[in-house]
């Protein structure tokens, strides 16, 4: 039986060399080229750290910070490349959490957590 490390490294060369990686690899690189998207995205995921440190920490986040958010979201949307830079990133999540129901299965199966119907 293969190492079950060998399996993962090879899973992570698989997901590297995937359409979906490729297509966020280059939905990235176009946004991090152009000045005014890299800024825009900058700006983006600083707003989602400092709201998720909040979180994490058990501080309130106010009115304000929370339509601070919704407008730094609605702004990074409507730019062509940074839309397209989260389609990527969804198509990507979508591979890694089915992989990861894959990979979880004997874990549902031993503890019984699989619900009926889903594979």
């Amino acid at each position: 039986m293969a190492n079950i490390y060998d399996n993962a490294y090879a899973l992570e060369k698989a997901i590297r060399e995937s359409d979906e990686f490729q297509g966020l690899q280059q939905a990235y690189d176009a946004v991090m080229n152009d000045e005014q998207a890299k800024q825009m995205f900058d700006n983006f995921r600083n707003t989602q750290v400092e709201l998720q440190q909040k979180q994490m920490q058990g501080e309130e986040i106010s009115e304000e910070e929370v339509e601070q958010a919704r407008k730094v979201v609605e702004t990074v949307q409507q730019h062509e490349q940074i839309s397209k830079l989260m389609e990527e990133e969804q198509r990507l999540n979508q591979v890694i959490n089915d992989v990861s129901r894959i990979i979880t299965k004997p874990l549902e199966e031993l503890y019984g957590t699989d619900q009926e119907g889903q594979q």
